[in-house]
């Protein structure tokens, strides 16, 4: 059995524990990085509204029924760790995709992380457009085609999309669906943008309480169940169960309500509604965990990802991602952390 698959064990034993149960964390892969207990309180209300609408927390996903043509099950089965049907999911299109670009970065982090190898082959590389898949073929095993806007409405991908662009709105949301889809299929998911580096493995940070996940450009206060958080979707994590399922299909079908935003924006105005009526308990991870550039509280004893958020262009993004691998590269030699000033100013 793999590395990243016994920590996975670990993980899953504890998703079958009483909502209020603490963190599980393998110190040896998030040093020196305190973890807190779970708010009882909060979970005790989610369990209750679950219970109060008949919702069963412990129900998986019937899986759905492919089309005859489509390889994306067995593609899942392939990637999915062991024990708990989850894989780790991003997506890319031409311009991430090229030699030097983001989708190079990204993987050279799951290389040099700490015990972050093994789960590259739990990783499914989601290419929207044909020269995104072909390229991805060439240096990953497991990578996956898919038709954002059924071929038509004459969109590119293949470039760099503009932030809340038409073209660019349409690939999240696109990226949305194909997460229901996922979860449809009966694999939960760990979603992590390209512009995002691994130093550890992210899922150590989400407790077994959690059946959403998510990360946030900022984090305040103490309490991640406190939902006055502005999520980010740059890294997702979402348990294969019923509830969980139906919180993803009322975000996607909340697009029209709310024209012109992307997801995330979107997330925002329906996480109370969604999160009462289903019984879903939606976690915000520290950024302290989670980094990035729009409040880089950087540590490197303590972070497990950090993402090229609020960075205008690619460019920018390879150039100040590369300087903070080059620092973790630093640090995991001298056990000293640099000037984080260098690489974490706006």
């Amino acid at each position: 059995m793999g590395s990243s698959t016994s920590y996975f064990l670990a993980f899953l034993l504890g998703a079958a524990i009483p909502s209020a149960c603490v963190v599980v964390l393998l110190p040896s892969l998030c040093s020196r990085a305190g973890v807190g207990v779970i708010p009882a309180q909060q979970l005790a209300r989610n369990a209750t509204q679950a219970t109060d609408r008949g919702v069963n927390e412990l129900v998986t996903l019937q899986p759905a029924t492919p089309p005859e043509d489509d390889d994306l099950p067995g593609l899942l089965r392939r990637a999915a760790m062991e024990e708990g049907s989850t894989v780790i999911m991003t997506f890319t299109n031409e311009a991430w995709t090229a030699p030097g670009s983001l989708l190079d970065l990204f993987l050279e982090s799951f290389r040099i992380g700490v015990n972050t190898q093994p789960l590259l082959k739990h990783l499914i590389i989601v290419a929207v457009d044909t020269k995104a898949f072909e390229l991805c073929r060439h240096v990953h095993p497991l990578c996956y085609s898919l038709d954002v806007g059924g071929g038509g409405g004459g969109m590119n991908l293949t470039t760099e999309q503009a932030f809340m662009s038409k073209d660019y709105l349409e690939m999240m949301w696109s990226r949305n669906k194909f997460q229901t889809r996922v979860l449809e299929l009966g694999f939960g998911f760990i979603f992590t943008d390209v512009d995002i580096v691994w130093f550890r493995n992210p899922l150590l940070r989400i407790p077994v309480g959690a059946d959403i996940a998510i990360s946030s450009d900022q984090f305040y206060g103490e309490d991640p169940y406190d939902m006055n958080k502005n999520a980010n979707g740059g890294l997702v994590y979402a348990r294969p169960i019923a509830r969980t399922m139906a919180f993803f299909k009322g975000w996607y079908e909340a697009r029209t309500a709310y024209a012109g935003m992307n997801e995330q924006a979107v997330f925002d105005k329906v996480k109370y509604d969604l999160s009462l009526r289903h019984g879903v308990s939606v976690h915000f991870v520290d950024t302290a965990y989670f980094g990035g550039f729009c409040h880089p509280k950087k540590d490197f004893r303590q972070l497990c990802t950090f993402h090229g958020n609020c960075l205008p262009g690619l460019r920018i993004k390879l150039d100040r991602l590369r300087g903070v691998l080059d620092e973790w590269k630093q640090f995991k030699i001298t056990g000293k952390q640099g000037d984080q000033n260098n690489s974490t100013r706006k």
